[in-house]
C-alpha cells in the first residue's frame, strides 16, 4: 500500500481502488455515497487486502 494510494483513499476513496476491479469501485462508491468515513474505511480495507 503506497503513500499516494492512502492519500487518495482519504481524499476520494473510489478513485483509489479503481485498479482493484469494477466490483471494488462500485462497493466503495456506494459506501462513499452513504458517508465519507465508510468510504474511506472500505477503500483502506480493499487496498490492504494482499490478494
Amino acid at each position: 500500500m503506497s503513500f499516494w494510494r492512502v492519500l487518495l483513499a482519504i481524499i476520494f476513496p473510489p478513485l483509489s481502488v479503481i485498479g482493484k476491479g469494477c466490483g471494488s469501485f462500485v462497493i466503495v462508491l456506494l459506501l462513499t455515497l452513504c458517508g465519507w468515513v465508510p468510504g474511506v474505511i472500505g477503500a483502506l480495507v480493499i487496498l490492504n487486502n494482499t490478494n
